[in-house]
């Protein structure tokens, strides 16, 4: 059976080269850099104990410099594993959520017609560019210069100037041989039956190429330099090559970027785009001239697990944001959301980059909040719950929004979490009354009043000298000191899972300044010698003059009883009790700085919603001190029958 072409290039669009052969291979950390898609791996065709296989994700394509086998994701599959091509482009298709193609000779015309139209875009592009830098693209060239755009970025992203006359483009593509009916099948022209002499589609405008997920340039966006423009952005529009609800622009270069990051970033514009990108935000997406839709979400969500998506801080900002987030609710699954980002308001990410640096934008990524406080914010800003009747609709609108979660585990999770906050948020209206239900003395309500409460909580419409109390009684607790201890010793007494772990062991955020330089220190001894084992890590530790805490936290390992840092536990154990700490630790630092934020604006404004996303961050905080989830089997293999960390 013949497979259109376009259909194997989704495929590969779909699945980078390195996810399929990083399931035979062990990519080594020293060569490989992720984040430009270039990895190498020791030969899986032939023995070797230095890397020589090469396997390159923006072509995807691998190489070995040793053997000289080569291929694709198809050839990989039908060379080592014996499948047949029709086989592994089965099991490829379905692995990237795609339906096998019935054979269809139309369709095959079809993909030569489509091969003729990536070569006129790519005319029309390369014409836009010279357009640019003609006399007559100075207007152009001048508004790009005024967004920070220069030179060497116009030439990066390929942008150009469609010029204001009406058969420009139209007359150059023709005089390269390109027959009419291709230029309005590549939607560069307007024609119709009711328009006697068809015309360049885009004029006086600055032009953005958006390409596919394989680089080809398929639509243009132009932005009007005119003021007296209909439309101030103007989009290809659909065709054979371009569905804009499947693309993404930037999206090429920004799936390579995005292993590297782990995550990807979406904005609302293009400049805003290349704004980002410029800044060293490679892994930034935006939608093609519309909101978010669900087949986009879909695919961000086949790169990255957890999108962040930045919206300006603005009330139309917050109502993109509201309306992306109740996009996202059916769609979740274990492991997939979304993230928020929210830009100071007046500020789009162009702004913020060139004003207050790259810096700043990265502060405002590194405080994306989670979805489920975006619906939070969202139900609660209004406030208006002082009577019991307000307080039932509000809950019954949380547990119907909790009950839009598609996936049951995930929906489950949303009832718990958002029931907690429901508790946290009415816990006040008790602590505002005395014995007997008598309501209490506004000055009166105070941490004397209420000796069993763990912590102070204010009564709603609490005045801000109430807040400071509060704030002033819940000050962050420091993390525990346990959880670290497992991060850090796991690796000392387990050396055999720094390689494999080395990038999330080094991007640990530590409290402890003792922990933090052990870590160092064991950073730069593995990278020396990747294979060192338990005994010869801790000698070249003792020598470096960390014997005595070494000593120290082990003692702590086994007054604690975390057994799984030590060195009897099995690396399975380890790793799991590891991993299970990160999370935690994780999730816990990610809370207090949200505290902090929480803390700084309930001292400023004392509204209903502030307070109730202070409690609410104060309670997830709380709760999450020492619980930790239970494993399955957990310890078995160590030879202990516990089965939680």
């Amino acid at each position: 059976m013949r497979f259109p072409p376009s259909f194997l290039d989704d495929i590969r669009a779909r699945l980078p080269l390195s996810s399929v052969v990083g399931r035979r291979v062990s990519w080594d950390r020293r060569k490989s850099q992720p984040a430009k898609g270039d990895f190498w791996a020791c030969c899986p065709f032939h023995g070797e104990k230095s890397p020589s296989f090469h396997a390159d994700d923006r072509k995807g394509r691998y190489y070995c410099f040793g053997c000289g086998a080569s291929g694709d994701h198809f050839t990989f599959l039908t060379e080592l594993e014996g499948l047949s091509f029709p086989e592994a482009v089965e099991r490829l298709a379905g692995e990237a959520g795609l339906a096998m193609p019935a054979r269809d000779e139309r369709s095959e015309a079809e993909e030569k017609r489509r091969a003729s139209l990536h070569e006129v875009m790519e005319l029309a592009a390369t014409y836009f560019e010279q357009s640019l830098q003609s006399r007559e693209g100075a207007a152009a060239r001048g508004y790009l210069a005024g967004r920070a755009l220069g030179p060497e970025v116009q030439r990066r992203f390929r942008l150009g100037y469609a010029k204001s006359g009406r058969n420009a483009l139209k007359e150059y593509l023709a005089g390269k041989g390109v027959p009419h009916d291709d230029m309005v099948a590549a939607g560069l022209l307007i024609a119709g039956e009711d328009i006697p002499v068809s015309f360049d589609r885009f004029r006086d405008r600055v032009m953005f190429p958006i390409t596919d997920f394989r680089g080809r340039i398929v639509a243009f966006g132009g932005r009007a330099l005119s003021a007296d423009a209909q439309a101030k952005y103007l989009n290809s529009p659909e065709t054979a090559l371009f569905k804009k609800g499947d693309l993404l622009y930037n999206g090429f270069e920004a799936r390579k970027a995005a292993q590297g990051a782990g995550t990807l970033v979406v904005v609302e514009g293009y400049v805003d785009v290349i704004a980002m990108v410029t800044a060293g935000f490679g892994h930034t997406v935006a939608p093609l001239g519309t909101a978010l839709t669900e087949h986009q979400l879909a695919l961000l969500w086949r790169m990255t697990p957890e999108p962040i998506l930045c919206f300006d801080g603005d009330k139309a900002g917050l109502r993109a944001a509201f309306r992306a987030a109740d996009l996202a609710m059916p769609h979740l699954t274990p492991g997939r959301s979304v993230r928020f980002a929210l830009l100071p308001e007046g500020q789009d990410p162009d702004d913020l980059i060139r004003n207050a640096g790259r810096d700043a934008m990265k502060s405002v990524l590194d405080a994306a909040r989670p979805l489920v406080d975006m619906i939070w914010i969202r139900e609660t800003e209004k406030g208006g719950f002082e009577t019991p009747e307000r307080r039932a609709a509000f809950e019954a609108r949380i547990r119907e929004i909790a009950r839009s979660v598609g996936d049951e585990t995930v929906r489950r999770h949303y009832e718990q979490a958002l029931s907690e906050r429901l508790r946290s948020l009415f816990a006040p209206a008790a602590a505002a009354r005395g014995p007997g239900g008598r309501p209490r003395a506004p000055g009166r309500v105070g941490r004397q009043d209420a000796p069993d409460a763990p912590h102070y909580v204010p009564t709603f419409r609490t005045k801000p000298v109430q807040v400071s109390q509060t704030l002033q009684q819940t000050k962050s607790r420091p993390l525990p000191g346990p959880r670290e201890i497992v991060l850090v010793m796991t690796m000392v007494n387990h050396p055999a899972l720094i390689a494999e772990h080395f990038a999330a062991f080094a991007e640990i955020e530590l409290a402890n300044r003792e922990l933090d330089s052990l870590r160092s220190q064991i950073l730069e001894i593995a990278a020396d010698e990747p294979h060192i084992e338990a005994e010869a890590l801790r000698h070249r530790l003792a020598g470096a003059g960390a014997g005595e805490l070494l000593d120290r936290l082990e003692l702590q390992i086994q007054r604690s009883s975390i057994w799984q840092a030590g060195a009897a536990a099995s690396d399975g154990d380890a790793l799991d009790g590891w991993i299970q700490a990160l999370t935690l630790h994780r999730k816990a630092r990610t809370l207090h700085k949200e505290l902090k934020d929480a803390e700084a604006a309930l001292a400023s404004d004392g509204s209903d919603a502030n307070l109730a996303h202070f409690l609410d961050i104060q309670n997830q905080l709380a709760n999450s001190e020492g619980t930790e989830a239970l494993i399955e089997g957990f310890g078995a293999s160590s030879g202990r029958l516990l089965k939680s960390v």
